[in-house]
């Protein structure tokens, strides 16, 4: 386990271990997180926004957004996701390599470890509203 995973791992405990009362409930729910995603190999860097719970497909890697918070406009920047990452690969089974929180503002606090991408959170926005058919009801 890297020093960074540790490091990550720690502050997760510590902010679980926080009384509810003691962290602020400011942050806003959002439908959509922006990632970026990077294809070590290319070095092709990808900007994604992925919809809560719908998956988006890079490279081997299937990415689901299964919440994304980010503070309110009048407070300091921050966004946050969870993330669930599944690698695809032809030649093996399906192999969970993510699941956990990852943070804009601190992405190696829980990174994703992975040979070949890395993938973290930018921001999160709102989802679009949905558009009406038109069809009468």
């Amino acid at each position: 386990m890297t020093a960074a995973r540790r490091i990550g791992l720690l502050l997760a405990a510590v902010l679980a271990a926080t009384p509810v009362a003691a962290q602020p409930t400011t942050d806003e729910p959002h439908g959509i997180a922006v990632l970026n995603a990077l294809d070590k190999i290319t070095g092709r860097v990808s900007r994604i926004e992925a919809a809560v719970d719908r998956p988006v497909e890079f490279g081997t890697l299937s990415v689901t957004v299964r919440a994304c918070y980010a503070t309110p406009p009048e407070e300091a920047p921050e966004a946050k996701a969870f993330l669930e990452v599944v690698d695809h690969r032809p030649d093996a089974e399906p192999e969970p390599v993510f699941s956990g929180w990852m943070f804009a503002s601190s992405p190696s606090v829980s990174a994703m470890e992975h040979p070949v991408y890395d993938v973290w959170v930018i921001a999160c926005k709102a989802a679009l509203p949905e558009i009406d058919s038109g069809k009468a009801q």
